[in-house]
């Protein structure tokens, strides 16, 4: 089976919110994030992802709107288990939701999110996304207690945080290390019925050391693809990531 690619296009709303924030009946706002959707899509995304976050830095409530409706793909929607975001998520019924760990004063999502210690919590959400037929993930580390609290919380999917072999240096014992937890938690989900994904510092200089990992059906990448996407533009970055996944 084919790994398939989630296009995450936040930080292309990053770029224009670093000029437009302040200014949102501006006629001249640009980039254009829709614009962005159709271009990964062109260059072989299977899904796009975005994060709405409480605080609003990146994308907006009507970027969600426009790219549920003008994408022929999947939107994967980020959220924070927030009941103000999951409204908004009832409302869109994307494809599939993200749950993830959100802090105001981190920059991106590190970490994955503490499923087992909100058990509770999270339940209800579960069952509201799914009520519309919107399906579940987990964004956690590979850790055995949140792996089973996702399966046990009847969520479809994990993402595998995989931040953390990312920014361990290569070839480190502590890399070898956080590879393993990989291997072993991609294993466990899968044994537990869940489909594996995995994000966060995927590269196409490290993906290889990741196909190690067994049962990944989705990769969802965005800051690497975004940032080669300046030297070469987007669909050809996102070309370039599909061509490097496609030996897995």
């Amino acid at each position: 089976m084919k790994l398939k690619l989630g296009v995450n296009i936040d930080h292309v709303a990053t770029l224009r919110q670093a000029r437009y924030a302040q200014m949102p009946e501006a006629h001249n706002i640009e980039p254009s994030l829709l614009g962005a959707a159709l271009a990964a899509e062109a260059g072989g995304a299977d899904s796009i992802t975005i994060h709405l976050r409480e605080d609003r830095r990146h994308i907006q409530d009507a970027d969600v709107a426009e790219v549920r409706s003008g994408i022929a793909t999947k939107l994967n929607l980020e959220m924070g288990n927030a009941e103000e975001i999951v409204v908004i998520a009832e409302r869109t019924k994307p494809d599939f939701v993200c749950l993830v760990p959100e802090k105001r004063e981190e920059i991106t999502t590190e970490g994955g999110l503490a499923v087992a210690d909100q058990m509770e919590t999270l339940k209800k959400t579960v069952a509201r996304m799914q009520a519309v037929g919107t399906q579940v993930s987990m964004f956690i580390d590979p850790d055995p207690r949140h792996i089973d609290a996702s399966a046990e919380l009847g969520a479809e999917m994990v993402e595998l945080h995989t931040g953390a072999f990312a920014n361990a240096a290569p070839e480190s014992d502590a890399r070898a290390a956080e590879l393993q937890r990989l291997i072993d938690g991609a294993a466990r989900a899968h044994a537990a019925g869940l489909q594996v994904n995995a994000g966060h510092g995927i590269t196409t200089e490290n993906l290889r050391e990741l196909f190690a990992v067994p049962h990944m059906v989705e990769l969802n990448i965005g800051h690497h693809i975004v940032s080669r996407a300046v030297f070469i533009g987007l669909k050809a970055a996102v070309e370039e990531m599909r061509t490097a996944m496609a030996e897995y």
